[in-house]
């Protein structure tokens, strides 16, 4: 098997339509333009079956690509204590996060068909992926554990409470049930970028900087955020409990609030 695979070359079948980020963001049924993408997600929006929806088929290829990501990581560094080399405990936990995001995709996919959904009937890039490609393990799990699954946390919990508004139980039951696991996820980028850093703060300064970039990445051009109305709300109390810091969480608002104003 080829190591550091390209995002480029990822096995996708007729049914996915693939588009760069700045077609993304264009993209009208992603709520990528316009002041009614601004508004918080509740059923009594014109938008809101579209919107959740789209929202919905993102979570499932960015499912798609978590696992690919974990996979890689799993199988990309060898076991020792170099820059480039990872413990075989965090193959473990990568392994146990692969099977995590497998049943992640199969409850999307359900999901999905539940709203009336039909996979490729929105846009997929792989940024999500493409953060997973990163040389340097450490940089590779801030990137994917700690920004785009902390990201993550903030997205099902979104969804979870348009379910819960919009009396959807079976929505509810499924986004919380998978937020569950994010936390994890986003815990094990957290001890591991502590664990593997230790003693070494240029490395860690780095990581850090490095998961501010994919977090700047990702804010949805200030979508995301603390106010009541944000559209996608910033989780504080999931985060902390993922060991994020009040310092590091008012870091990512403060992303948010600079992406909104600008």
């Amino acid at each position: 098997m080829r190591k550091s695979f390209p995002a480029d070359d990822l096995a996708r079948d007729e049914r996915f339509n693939r588009v760069s980020q700045a077609e993304r963001v264009q993209d009208p049924r992603l709520g990528g333009s316009g002041t009614s993408s601004r508004a918080k997600l509740t059923p009594a929006l014109r938008s809101a079956p579209d919107r959740a929806r789209s929202l919905m088929h993102g979570i499932f290829t960015g499912e798609i690509q978590a696992l690919e990501g974990a996979g890689r990581t799993c199988f990309d560094f060898e076991i020792g204590a170099g820059e480039g080399e990872v413990p075989f405990e965090l193959k473990l936990d990568m392994a146990r996060q692969c099977w995590d995001e497998a049943r992640h995709c199969e409850i999307s996919v359900m999901l999905a068909d539940h709203m009336g959904t039909e996979l490729g009937e929105f846009t997929e890039n792989t940024l999500l992926y493409e953060a997973a490609c990163n040389t340097d393990p450490v940089l590779r799990l801030t990137g994917v554990n700690r920004a785009l699954e902390g990201l993550a946390i903030d997205v099902f919990t979104t969804m979870k409470d348009f379910g819960t508004i919009a009396g959807d139980p079976v929505l509810e039951f499924c986004e919380d049930w998978m937020l569950a696991d994010e936390v994890t996820h986003v815990k094990m980028g957290s001890d591991w970028l502590r664990n593997l850093t230790a003693g070494d703060r240029d490395r860690l300064d780095r990581a850090l900087e490095f998961q501010r970039v994919v977090d700047k990445l990702f804010s949805f051009n200030g979508l995301r955020g603390e106010d009541d109305e944000s559209p996608i709300q910033l989780t504080r109390r999931f985060r902390e409990m993922a060991g994020f810091t009040d310092e590091e969480i008012d870091d990512i608002a403060e992303l948010s609030r600079e992406a909104a104003a600008s």
